[in-house]
């Protein structure tokens, strides 16, 4: 008997099947979203590949909104309904999460090689049981984690990503770029993998061009790029900061998503941190708030496991 597990976005999808707990790596298998008319399709199609194996569960972690056994792709025209993905599969157990809250239940299951340390604080400090996954990648958005004293954890949804902006962060996009910083009004618009973008032609007073291809150009050792990082590194530092305060992560905050792993570069990790810790007003929070870095691709699916279990 085995879990299915799906993590869906925009551009991809990602199944794979869990035994007794633990994902098969064998079955985990990527299939193009444009290749297919709706997800059931997808579903379909692995089942039959993975030889129609009996399940007990499905979970699917889904990059869009979740509300009442409903979803839909915020980057593809797929919806999802848990009713309708029970009958497909013949399972009773189905659960659609977002995929920021497949990342928080991912924390409790990362092992050592699953994320980096970015920055360590003493580990005699006092702690909370809270933790806060930030995201940064084709959107922005945050997922805080409770942990629970029998193993577990409980996360709780948030639309950070459309929050305003901080007035600290407000003030250095008008020095930096004048007029242009008011095309930054929200979190995400500076954040997501398009605020970069935008940031990059802001600051250079060029056409936007794809965040891809401004990472590129920075390992490329462009100096433009090099610019862009260093400016977005400190920005990012301030918000996290904020975000510190808010949350009070002191298990850890997890940076998940390319953009926001971005500052774990050698040159822009003191950056990130200067600012991070430039304010000395309740210093004392994130400055024991250990920064970690997911880098398990699959950490989505995990969080999938868990949220099974």
């Amino acid at each position: 008997m085995a879990m299915l597990l799906a993590d869906v976005g925009g551009t991809n999808a990602r199944l794979a099947l869990a035994h007794a707990g633990k994902i098969d790596p064998v079955s985990i298998t990527r299939f193009r979203g444009e290749d297919y008319a709706d997800f059931d399709s997808v579903v379909t199609t692995y089942l039959q590949q993975q030889s129609q194996p009996a399940l007990t569960a499905v979970c699917v972690a889904v990059a869009g909104p979740v509300a009442g056994g409903q979803a839909r792709l915020t980057n593809r025209d797929w919806s999802f309904d848990q009713t309708g993905l029970a009958r497909l599969t013949g399972v009773d157990r189905v659960r659609l999460i977002n995929d920021l809250t497949a990342l928080g239940y991912a924390t409790a299951m990362l092992g050592d090689d699953g994320y980096g340390v970015l920055r360590a604080v003493d580990p005699a400090r006092s702690r909370n049981g809270q933790g806060l996954v930030v995201n940064a990648g084709t959107g922005f958005n945050v997922c805080s984690v409770r942990h629970l004293s029998g193993g577990g954890v409980i996360c709780l949804e948030h639309e950070e990503g459309h929050t305003v902006l901080p007035g600290n962060i407000q003030d250095r996009l008008r020095a930096a770029l004048g007029p242009a910083a008011a095309g930054f009004p929200t979190t995400e618009d500076l954040f997501a993998g398009r605020g970069l973008s935008r940031l990059h032609a802001a600051l250079h007073g060029t056409e936007p061009v794809r965040s891809e291809e401004i990472a590129r150009a920075l390992e490329g050792g462009d100096a433009a790029a090099l610019r862009t990082y260093r400016f977005y590194a400190e920005l990012f530092g301030l918000l996290c900061r904020e975000l510190a305060l808010r949350f009070m992560p002191l298990e850890g905050l997890y940076l998940a998503g390319s953009v926001a792993r971005s500052v774990n570069r050698q040159d822009l990790q003191s950056i990130f941190i200067d600012a991070m810790m430039a304010e000395p007003f309740m210093r004392a929070i994130p400055a024991n708030v250990p920064i970690l870095v997911i880098r398990d691709d699959m950490a989505a699916l995990s969080g999938c496991v868990a949220a099974l279990t």
